[in-house]
């Protein structure tokens, strides 16, 4: 062998040091299996799912809900875009749920929705630590978490989330039919989020609900007694009646009889809200709303309603009387700050003197929580909640008549059922949609 060749002849290797180095070339990182990352991946997309339409579906609760952490974070000064930044927020997190049920553009989401749990994650432990008089509002007004329970909840979803997307490079491949279903949810999401910017939630989670009876109206009820009441609603079905809460109600094969008034045993879960607000002079009239048929027309912010508005809302309250309907206009203001804006620009005197008896003055997050919309109606019936209408589906005056002269226990009994069944068949279309296409 010539010096050249000497030079040019492959360095031994030692046996055991080779098969080490190989089996570092071989070494896999530990991952779970294909299915059960998708699985992790679907837990959490339905978690986000739907959490982000609960909240989707009511933007001003949304709205109040990053006001509260702005004050929390002590960044009150942007107030102002709570609404959007709570409404953002929301589909963000809808959009990311079907995205991971429908497995479309992993990378991508494996990448928001980790930047998502760790941010809020941090801030639950933060709402922990520091114990503030709030609610987290992961599912809106419909499912309350204490600190500890929000925060827990967040750690079992970071866990999913780690299970299902590490390593952060290999994720797989989705069906191209799938980017068809996240498109047509896509669809459903967008149009109920803007039914619900331009009228309020299609399912009402307020302590203010259809069919609940304000507490001024309960002249059975005492506070030294154990007994209060509630209504039930009789059906019949072949010849045999039962009687169904507001909550449980049968299918369409029953037949509505009649409603009833029951006692029931008194326990601390049971709750009546009161609607407090005063006249002018700073007397409580509490009992107006409980008294006949009467449309509360609730406006939170004032300086929002435009004179064109005041004008329609006059005109309204004066239809209601017309047709018997006693009109009780609650704001969120002073009597003085009424005042200044009587004599504002635009303002027309004359029809703000037609409203002067019928307004009163109540607190804002007690007008807020009783209708969503800023100059919405809101029915009551001898003091129970019959029927909410936003401010862009005001009632007319043929409707009011046909609602003065009609049965209303008809009228919540379909308007509650109404938004149930669309917010049902939405959840429905979606799920139906994400996993069998």
């Amino acid at each position: 062998m010539t010096a050249n060749e000497k030079d040019n002849a492959p360095v031994p290797v030692n046996d055991a040091s080779g098969a080490a180095m190989q089996g570092i070339r071989k070494k896999k990182v530990v991952q779970l299996p294909p299915r059960a990352r998708r699985f992790c991946a679907f837990l959490v997309g339905v978690v986000f799912f739907l959490s982000g339409v609960l909240k989707l579906m009511d933007p001003v609760g949304s709205g109040l809900i990053v006001g509260e952490y702005y004050k929390f974070l002590h960044l009150g000064f942007l107030d102002f875009s709570s609404k959007f930044a709570g409404t953002a927020l929301a589909f963000i997190e809808t959009m990311s749920g079907v995205a991971l049920i429908t497995g479309v553009w992993r990378r991508v989401t494996a990448f928001i929705v980790s930047c998502f749990l760790a941010f809020f994650t941090l801030l639950t432990l933060a709402l922990l630590i520091f114990n503030p008089v709030m609610d987290c509002g992961c599912f809106g007004e419909a499912i309350h978490l204490t600190h500890l329970q929000s925060f827990l909840k967040n750690v079992v979803l970071c866990v999913l989330t780690f299970a299902a997307f590490w390593p952060f490079k290999s994720f797989g491949r989705n069906k191209r039919r799938k980017y068809v279903a996240f498109s047509l949810v896509s669809v459903a999401v967008v149009a109920l989020m803007l039914y619900s910017l331009l009228y309020i939630p299609l399912v009402d989670f307020t302590e203010f609900k259809p069919g609940i009876r304000l507490a001024a109206s309960d002249t059975h009820h005492r506070q030294d007694t154990d007994e209060i009441y509630e209504a039930v609603f009789v059906y019949e079905k072949d010849g045999v009646q039962e009687r169904f809460t507001l909550d449980a109600l049968p299918d369409s094969t029953w037949t509505y009889v009649s409603t009833e008034t029951v006692t029931k045993a008194r326990n601390h879960d049971d709750y009546t809200p009161a609607l407090s607000f005063t006249d002018s002079y700073g007397q409580y009239q509490d009992n107006l709303a409980a008294r006949g048929n009467v449309l509360c027309v609730t406006i939170y912010q004032p300086d929002r309603i435009a004179p064109e508005k005041w004008t329609r809302l006059a005109r309204f309250a004066e239809d209601a009387k017309r047709v018997g309907f006693r009109p009780v206009v609650l704001v969120s203001w002073t009597p003085e700050m009424m005042q200044d804006l009587y004599s504002g620009p635009g303002m027309n005197e004359d029809i703000m003197l037609h409203l002067y008896d019928t307004i009163y003055y109540a607190d804002y997050k007690a007008i807020i929580s009783l209708n969503r919309s800023n100059g919405g109606i809101t029915w009551f019936n001898r003091g129970y909640l019959v029927k909410k209408w936003s401010y862009n589906a005001i009632p007319d005056y043929q409707v009011l008549e046909e609602l003065a002269s009609g049965d209303s226990t008809e009228t919540l009994l379909m308007s509650d059922t109404a938004g149930n069944l669309t917010f049902q068949g939405f959840l429905l279309y979606s799920f139906a949609v994400m996993l069998l296409l």
